[in-house]
């Protein structure tokens, strides 16, 4: 089992769900990068919009002034690499230019200008699926031929658009799109069949970290959901899941040894 890498999450917002990824300066945003790097992440994915369900979409112009002097800083203290959770071709290629390496696109790299940017740099897409593409993650899609089908059938329909751009297949990651636009019983059935998506032979990220999905089964609130993320977690680490992205990296660093040494204990 290759072992799973931890995506840290760091919020230049003041609004994401939650508080203790927030970060709305520079220096508190640094010292958090530093502790998330200390606890084990493989990578930190630095957002400057929320994309919480009734969050208020951002400007280009904000969206780079929360992003850009947080990266050139976090270039002087970490030495794991950076991404950038954006929409936004232009902040993408601002990111770019600072030397971020995965271009986290929650809206599925739907733009052709953020697949012509990332072909030009070769460097690391993670494309979400979110159909429609919507902040409300309460939309309730219907998936006619169940969401296991459709999410296969969007990853081959994606590959094939990202390759057509000139994006090389190394550098493709797929992301099922837990909470955005699918109802809890959808999140559940694509926790439940995430080795059926792990077969399709693309990396695979998940980002279940504190969701208001796991809020409404369990009745609690998002500061008491680091359990029941995870128990996800282990489920998608245990199914080969190469990357998770977490507000917890300490925790789920432990989780991730913990299961490889009873891996190596079946082996042996």
């Amino acid at each position: 089992m290759a072992q799973t890498k931890i995506i840290g999450i760091l919020n230049a917002t003041p609004d994401s769900y939650f508080a203790n990824s927030r970060c709305e300066n520079v220096e508190k945003a640094v010292a958090y990068a530093i502790e998330l790097e200390t606890q084990g992440a493989d990578i930190i994915d630095i957002g400057g919009e929320s994309t919480r369900p009734g969050s208020t979409p951002v400007t280009v112009e904000e969206e780079l002034t929360r992003i850009i002097p947080l990266i050139k800083a976090l270039k002087h203290h970490i030495s794991i690499p950076l991404s950038i959770d954006t929409t936004k071709p232009e902040v993408a290629l601002a990111a770019l230019e600072e030397g971020v390496t995965l271009l986290n696109d929650v809206s599925g790299f739907s733009s052709s200008k953020m697949r012509e940017i990332a072909a030009g740099y070769e460097v690391d897409v993670c494309a979400m699926h979110a159909i429609p593409w919507s902040t409300d993650h309460n939309a309730k899609t219907y998936y006619p031929d169940g969401v296991i089908t459709t999410l296969l059938r969007w990853f081959e329909t994606t590959v094939k658009q990202l390759l057509s751009s000139g994006i090389s297949e190394k550098h493709i990651i797929l992301d099922p799109g837990i909470g955005f636009g699918k109802t809890v019983a959808d999140n559940l059935e694509i926790i439940y069949h995430l080795p059926q998506l792990k077969n399709f032979g693309f990396p695979l990220l998940l980002g279940i970290s504190r969701k208001s999905f796991l809020s409404k089964i369990l009745k609690l609130p998002t500061a008491e959901l680091l359990p029941a993320t995870l128990t996800i977690n282990a489920l998608a680490i245990q199914a080969g899941i190469d990357y998770i992205r977490v507000h917890d990296v300490k925790e789920h660093k432990e989780a991730i040894l913990l299961l490889q040494k009873l891996l190596d204990v079946n082996l042996h």
